[in-house]
């Protein structure tokens, strides 16, 4: 099944890392004491996908749909039920934690909360210097003044390196956490939803200085976010995720077929007002099933306007409905 994410991509991008069938299950106990396993919430079931060196991947979908734990698996700061994760040629589920604690500084994540991400007894020098402390990347002497360097480079004067994470706004505290991840020199950053908790004048702030960042130092982003519009502009490519599973992945401005992903799209309001009111509206009806209890056959047709009755019986295959763009619904599976 991988073969057919990667085969349109193969000959004009490296792949930098390959997701394979990657599975998340939380065991849902019962009982005060004497806790026994009554379920489990399927937060990632199965999911697959590379990632292409120098990219932008955007990753979109409802709260509740695995995009955060997607994130934390392929980190490993969840421990995947099933599936691998291979970053060159090593499965990063299976490979011992002091081989994971070295290749580790080739990842890193940009949380959603800059505050709470911030250590409040901290001063930002000593932040932003700890995963160089922790790989040993530089000599003692030398750390002031890299730091110094790097809020530069994320626009905060080197004065700042004496505040604590309360003296700050939210925009500068989350250039903070930037300057934190590009620390350690990674390849990949987790962007999780980095401007959903920042004032709407500062996001597309942070939004251009990531792609500024990403030129200058051949970055490469796995960007999560609920804002199709945000992700379309800063995105190569995005993968739409309902219910634990992927619905569609393609090139960001092509990514419009599966009726999920249609429903999102038309969620996002129109600058124009009078289109706005001209468009068709797509409104799904209901509420997201339990992660517990997921619908048989297709996951989305409790809610899907297009609906017939054999989704709710096959689970659909990706299908190839472009050079690089598939997209799971029974339309496309006949």
């Amino acid at each position: 099944m991988l073969d057919e994410y990667v085969k349109p991509h193969m000959e004009q991008q490296k792949i930098i890392l390959e997701v394979k069938n990657l599975v998340k299950h939380y065991a849902v106990n019962k009982g005060f004491i004497f806790q026994r396993k009554s379920g489990a919430v399927h937060a990632v079931d199965g999911v697959s996908f590379s990632v292409f060196k120098g990219e932008t991947l955007g990753l979109v979908g409802e709260s509740g749909c695995g995009k955060t734990t997607l994130g934390r698996c392929i980190l490993q700061l969840d421990e995947p039920t099933g599936g691998e994760v291979v970053y060159k040629g090593k499965d990063l589920v299976k490979i011992p934690s002091e081989e994971m604690r070295r290749i580790r500084r080739d990842f890193q994540i940009i949380f959603q909360d800059p505050y709470a991400s911030l250590n409040p007894r901290m001063k930002v020098l000593d932040i932003v210097a700890e995963p160089l402390i922790v790989h040993k990347l530089v000599l003692k002497n030398e750390i002031k003044p890299f730091v110094s360097r790097l809020l530069e480079t994320v626009g905060l004067s080197s004065s700042f390196i004496h505040r604590y994470p309360h003296e700050l706004s939210g925009g500068q505290q989350q250039r903070v956490g930037i300057a934190r991840a590009l620390s350690s020199q990674p390849s990949i950053i987790i962007c999780d939803e980095p401007i959903s908790a920042l004032d709407v004048s500062v996001q597309a702030q942070v939004v251009n200085l990531l792609k500024d960042l990403q030129e200058e130092f051949n970055l490469t982003y796995i960007f999560i976010a609920h804002d199709l519009s945000i992700v379309r502009y800063i995105a190569d490519r995005m993968i739409v995720m309902y219910l634990g599973t992927i619905v569609e992945i393609g090139e960001s401005n092509e990514v419009n077929n599966h009726p999920y992903t249609q429903a999102l799209l038309y969620a996002v309001p129109y600058p124009n007002p009078k289109k706005e009111r001209e468009r068709e509206r797509i409104l799904l009806e209901g509420d997201v099933p339990s992660p517990i209890n997921p619908p048989s056959g297709c996951r989305f047709h409790t809610r899907c306007p297009k609906v017939t009755p054999e989704c709710s019986e096959k689970i659909p295959e990706m299908k190839e409905i472009a050079p690089g763009h598939l997209v799971s619904c029974l339309l496309y599976n006949k």
